[in-house]
């Protein structure tokens, strides 16, 4: 009641002031602290009524607030305008429509209409008098508003009755308020895109921009004018041909859109499907695609026509087209190009080639499920079909220098028959080497490593140098090399027959004849 009464002394003390003390419209907000349209329309509510300052003073609240607000004393010019916004609420959603060109046609079929400010004034009280997911401020195929629900929904696995929770992602067009769901597992990139994937493809059409959350999936760093977009999520954007404006933290009224249609997800997907039990994704989402043809079809008591009908008249036009292609999902990264010319892609366990002369580079990797490319100041450099063999390599030939052209057929007969020219001890060596390896491509380069020591100590050095390593059951590369470093290769197995630890040359060792 305090409140009513407050409102009701400012409704007098602005009579007074407007038409007693003659303050104009502007002075007259100011000094009550209110803005001029709601002042307006309240002095012209009171003209329209014959409610003067006199007899506003000499009447009790009540009385006044009768006056005001009680419908039984409605202008019926108000009645009229009342009835007129939801249509006025849609043509207020396309391009180029304002509130006064809005006004403009109304007085011209109205003589005796309200003036402008009168107008915005009681447009904006409806407007406010809606829910909030109702409102229309929004420009038919400016935003998409995209998040996840809060509550998951469980799917049960038949053979083994284990329980996993499934993600909803919501999506809301800003003017039609149509609405999309589906289950996915995740919040992850792939899955978060993937599903937007599916938006574009139900409503037919691109906006000209998306809301998403400030997810990381969305966003890697949030900032409250230039957040960092996720780079793949970026990637889709652009295929798309549309922007993504993030969410401003702790910023709820930015997708107030979003948010009231998870309300209405809760209410008319989640209540009907609340007894029943699923046991597959596919099985949750062909039930969810059931109860969202219903919801978008339901009739809105605000504007006499269903979602995907509003859609239709105001939206469906203003979207743009989708692209030829369907967007597939990249990743990014960024790789170094190893001595042999390859990138390491460690999701696959495989090696990619890229042209020699970028040796220790660092590249971009973009791949999809079928294709890797690799791209070196923003150009692109190779391309390759996706491999998902591990240990392995894929090589273009014209990617190798001519002394390397081997390279695309590396096998582990390859590396034993090359240390076969070398000698049966370098052979040995090899073949143990690719043997003790889960899988042979791992000792590839060791192998590689050891047989070209002999372009610089020799075929022969080197077969000795291997002898001695298998003599002491150490085959790698660092002990073969620093044999050969120290000339050991020749030194007689005998000497250690005894027991004695072959000693290697080293300044810190004193020898047996300090001690003599």
């Amino acid at each position: 009641m305090a409140q009513r009464r407050i409102s009701l002394k400012r409704v007098r003390e602005a009579l007074r002031l407007h038409h007693e003390c003659k303050l104009s419209l502007r002075k007259t907000a100011q000094a009550l602290s209110i803005s001029r349209p709601v002042l307006s329309g309240y002095l012209e509510q009171c003209h329209s009524l014959g409610i003067t300052y006199e007899k506003a003073r000499q009447i009790s609240d009540d009385e006044l607030h009768a006056y005001l607000f009680s419908s039984s004393r409605k202008d019926p010019r108000l009645e009229y305008l009342v009835s007129a916004f939801p249509h006025y609420a849609k043509e207020l959603s396309k391009v180029g429509v304002t509130r006064q060109l809005l006004w403009e046609e109304y007085v011209r079929d109205i003589a005796e209409g309200y003036s402008y400010s009168q107008f915005c004034y009681h447009f904006q009280k409806w407007n406010d008098s809606q829910e909030l997911y109702m409102r229309i401020e929004h420009t038919a195929g400016d935003k998409l508003y995209v998040d996840y629900a809060g509550k998951k929904i469980d799917i049960v696995d038949p053979s083994t009755g284990e329980i996993r929770s499934a993600e909803i992602f919501v999506a809301a067009l800003g003017a039609s308020k149509l609405i999309y769901a589906e289950a996915v597992w995740t919040q992850q990139k792939h899955d978060f895109i993937a599903a937007q994937v599916h938006t574009l493809t139900y409503i037919g059409g691109v906006p000209r921009a998306i809301v998403p959350d400030c997810l990381k999936s969305a966003i890697t760093k949030g900032h409250r004018y230039e957040p960092d977009i996720n780079p793949e999520y970026q990637d889709f954007a652009s295929h798309y041909g549309t922007t993504i404006l993030a969410a401003r933290p702790y910023r709820p009224q930015d997708k107030a859109v979003v948010e009231g249609a998870v309300k209405i997800v809760y209410q008319r997907i989640y209540a009907p499907l609340r007894s029943r039990i699923f046991h597959s994704i596919e099985e949750l989402n062909r039930a969810i695609r059931e109860q969202l043809e219903v919801l978008n079809n339901r009739t809105l008591q605000v504007y006499g026509i269903s979602r995907w009908e509003l859609f239709r008249e105001i939206e469906k036009e203003a979207l743009g087209p989708l692209p030829v292609e369907k967007y597939t999902i990249r990743h990014f990264k960024k790789l170094k190009v190893q001595f042999n010319y390859h990138v390491y892609l460690s999701e696959d366990v495989h090696y990619y080639s890229v042209p020699y002369r970028h040796r220790g580079k660092h590249v971009e990797v973009r791949y999809t499920a079928t294709i890797v490319e690799l791209y070196l100041n923003n150009s692109r450099i190779a391309t390759h079909t996706r491999n998902y063999k591990k240990y392995s390599y894929t090589t273009n030939k014209d990617h190798m220098p001519s002394g390397h052209a081997f390279v695309d057929d590396w096998s582990a007969e390859k590396f034993i028959r090359w240390a076969q020219n070398t000698g049966v001890h370098a052979a040995e060596v090899i073949e143990r080497i690719l043997n003790e390896k889960e899988h042979p491509e791992q000792g590839y380069k060791i192998c590689l490593g050891i047989l070209n020591l002999g372009k610089e100590h020799g075929k022969e050095r080197l077969n000795d140098a291997c002898r001695r390593a298998l003599h002491f059951d150490s085959l790698s590369f660092k002990m073969i090399k620093n044999i050969l470093q120290h000339g050991l290769e020749n030194i007689q197995d005998e000497n250690t027959s005894g027991g004695q630890l072959e000693m290697f040359p080293h300044e810190n060792i004193r020898g047996p004849e300090y001690y003599h």
